[in-house]
């Protein structure tokens, strides 16, 4: 399901981006909102009657944006952990057991402590 909605995903952005270019450009764009000749064009202008391109776009936007949301709600909730004690229960378990400890060898390491070496008090010295 997940992947079919991706593959979904993925044609939609392809369709939008297509009908976005094929779109006429209104003119001006940005450059026009500053107080040029075509400011009467902009904001303040009447209501125009919508294209088909122009309701395309916007119903491709939108599915869009909530076919984006459901995946991203979809892949948060699968990385979740069923319950916070199991969570908690993973943390504290070991994954490996650990090695023994035997004696002669330092926290398991494989290195060997040299053996103790005794020493013989000296001899008394005789007069």
């Amino acid at each position: 399901m997940y992947t079919f909605l991706v593959a979904l995903l993925m044609l939609i952005g392809f369709a939008l981006g297509v009908v976005v270019l094929l779109q006429a450009g209104k003119g001006g764009g940005l450059a026009a909102m500053g107080g040029g000749t075509g400011a009467t064009d902009g904001i303040l202008a009447g209501r125009q009657a919508t294209s088909v391109l122009t309701r395309a776009s916007w119903i491709l936007g939108f599915s869009f944006m909530l076919l984006a949301l459901v995946l991203s709600i979809m892949s948060s909730r699968a990385q979740q952990p069923s319950s916070l004690l199991e969570e908690e229960f993973r943390q504290q378990v070991p994954t490996t057991a650990p090695e023994p400890i035997l004696p002669g060898q330092l926290g398991g390491s494989g290195v060997t402590t040299p053996a103790p070496v005794e020493t013989t008090p000296p001899a008394p010295a005789s007069p």
